[in-house]
C-alpha cells in the first residue's frame, strides 16, 4: 500500500499569525506523525520552501494582510498554478481564505484525480454582508451558485459548527457529505496552570497601548474581576455592547474591569472609544507570544465571544474553545442558534446575550462578580466541555474522515 499524501491550501500558516494557519499547522504535524507525505501550499513576505517538522511549505509571495479584492485574486491564482506545477496527491484540502479557495480545489481535482475536502471555516460569499462587502445580488447569486457547486462536487466538506452544517444541507449541499468538526485549543493551553497574577509579567515584554502607565503599573496584583477578550477583534465581531456594557459598569461597578488582548480591524475603534468615553476600566494589550498564552487566558474571570448575528452559520469562533481548555465561563454575544451559543448551553459553561442589549450584558458580567456560587457553576460546565474539545479529539476525527477518502486509492494501486 502506498504512503497516503495530503496537500493543504491556505492563505496563512505559522509564522504567519491566524486561527486557521494555527490549527492547520497543528494538524499537518499529525498527519505527518501518522506516516503521510504533507505539503502546504500558503504566503509569505516572499516566495520560499522550507520544511516544518516533516511539513513541505511551499509560500508564495503574498501581503500578510491583504487590502484589496485584487490582492486576494493574485494569492488565489498563484495557488492554483503552484498546486498544478506539483506531483499528483491522493488528497487536496482547501480551506476558505482566499475566499472561494475550494474553487481550486474543485479544478485541481477534475484534472489532476485526486480527492478533495473543503475545511470550511468561513462560508462564502453569504458572510460578505457581514463583513461590509456589498455586491449586486446577481453577482452574488452568482458566486454562491458556484461555491455551492464545488461543495456537492467535494468529497467531503467539514464544517467547524452545527449552524453551518445545517445552512449548507438546507441549501442543497448532501447531508451525508458535510461532517462537524469543531476547532480545537491551542495545545499550550493544554499544559499545568499557573496563577492568575502572574500574567502580569507581560508587562516586561508589551508595547504601550494605554498611556503613560506601564502595564506592569496597570495590572500587576489587580484585585478586580477581570472581564478578558482575547483574539482577534474583526468586523464578524461586534463591540459596540461590550463598550456600552463597560460604560454602564464603569459607573457602578468600578471593581469589574475589560481586558482586551489582541489585534484586528477594530482594535483601534476600541482605543479611540476607551478615550472618548473615558472608560477607566478598559484595558488594551497587544497580541502575546505562545509562551503567555495559558496565562493570559487563565488571567480572565470570565472570557467574553461576539459574533455578529448575521454571521450566525456562517463563522464559529475558535476563542471559545480556549476558555474552555482554562475553565472560565464564557458570555457570548450572538445569535442564540450560533454554534458557539449552543455549547455554552449545552454544558451550562456561561451566558448567551443577544446582540444589542448592553444592559443585559452587563447584568450578567456583574452576577458573575457578585454570585461565586453563580461562577463556579459555570465554571465547572467550561471544564467539562474543556474535556470534551481537546486537540486530540478534533485531529484523531479528522484523520480518521481523510483516511476513508482516500483508502479505495491506495488499495487499488
Amino acid at each position: 500500500m502506498r504512503r497516503p499524501s495530503v496537500l493543504f491550501i491556505n492563505r496563512v500558516y505559522p509564522p504567519v499569525r491566524g486561527a486557521t494557519g494555527r490549527v492547520l499547522r497543528d494538524l499537518a504535524h499529525s498527519f505527518v506523525r501518522k506516516g503521510w507525505q504533507v505539503s502546504v501550499i500558503t504566503t509569505g513576505a516572499k516566495a520560499s520552501k522550507e520544511f516544518d517538522n516533516g511539513v513541505r511549505v511551499i509560500r508564495i509571495k503574498g501581503a500578510e494582510k491583504p487590502s484589496n479584492v485584487f490582492s486576494y485574486c493574485l494569492i488565489w491564482l498563484k495557488m492554483l498554478v503552484v498546486a498544478f506545477r506539483l506531483p499528483k496527491i491522493h488528497l487536496l484540502v482547501t480551506m476558505s481564505d482566499p475566499p472561494f479557495l475550494l474553487l481550486v480545489g474543485q479544478i485541481v481535482k477534475r484534472f489532476k484525480g485526486c480527492r478533495h475536502i473543503n475545511w470550511c471555516h468561513d462560508l462564502y460569499p453569504d458572510i460578505f454582508p457581514a463583513i461590509n462587502v456589498r455586491l449586486p445580488v446577481f453577482i452574488m447569486k452568482l458566486l454562491r451558485s458556484l461555491a455551492r457547486n464545488a461543495m456537492c462536487n467535494a468529497d467531503k466538506v467539514i464544517v467547524i459548527g452545527r449552524c453551518m452544517a445545517r445552512r449548507l444541507a438546507y441549501d442543497g449541499v448532501n447531508s451525508k457529505n458535510i461532517t462537524m468538526i469543531p476547532n480545537w485549543p491551542n495545545f499550550e493551553l493544554m499544559q499545568a496552570s499557573v496563577s492568575k497574577n502572574s500574567f502580569n509579567d507581560i508587562a516586561h515584554e508589551s508595547l504601550h497601548v494605554d498611556g503613560s502607565k506601564s502595564y506592569e503599573e496597570q495590572l500587576k496584583d489587580s484585585p478586580k474581576f477581570r472581564v478578558l477578550y482575547a483574539g482577534n477583534i474583526g468586523l464578524v465581531h461586534p463591540i459596540d455592547s461590550i463598550l456600552d456594557a463597560a460604560e454602564i459598569l464603569n459607573n457602578d461597578q468600578s471593581d469589574i474591569e475589560f481586558v482586551f488582548v489582541g489585534d484586528g480591524a477594530r482594535f483601534d475603534e476600541i482605543v479611540l472609544e476607551r478615550s472618548r468615553r473615558n472608560l477607566d476600566n478598559i484595558r488594551l494589550l497587544p497580541f502575546q507570544p505562545l509562551s503567555r498564552l495559558k496565562e493570559l487566558m487563565e488571567s480572565g474571570d470570565v472570557h467574553l465571544i461576539s459574533l455578529k448575528e448575521s454571521a450566525s452559520g456562517m463563522s464559529v469562533p475558535s476563542k471559545l474553545y480556549s476558555a474552555f481548555a482554562v475553565g472560565r465561563p464564557c458570555i457570548f454575544i450572538g445569535s442564540a442558534e450560533s454554534e458557539a451559543a449552543k455549547v455554552i448551553t449545552d454544558y451550562k459553561a456561561g451566558m448567551v446575550v443577544p446582540q444589542g442589549n448592553p444592559q443585559l450584558l452587563a447584568e450578567s458580567i456583574k452576577q458573575y462578580r457578585l454570585s461565586g456560587e453563580d461562577w463556579f457553576a459555570a465554571h465547572n460546565g467550561a471544564m467539562s466541555a474543556g474535556k470534551v474539545f481537546v486537540p486530540e479529539n478534533a485531529i484523531d476525527a479528522w484523520i480518521e474522515r481523510a483516511y476513508s477518502i482516500v483508502e479505495p486509492d491506495l488499495k487499488s494501486v
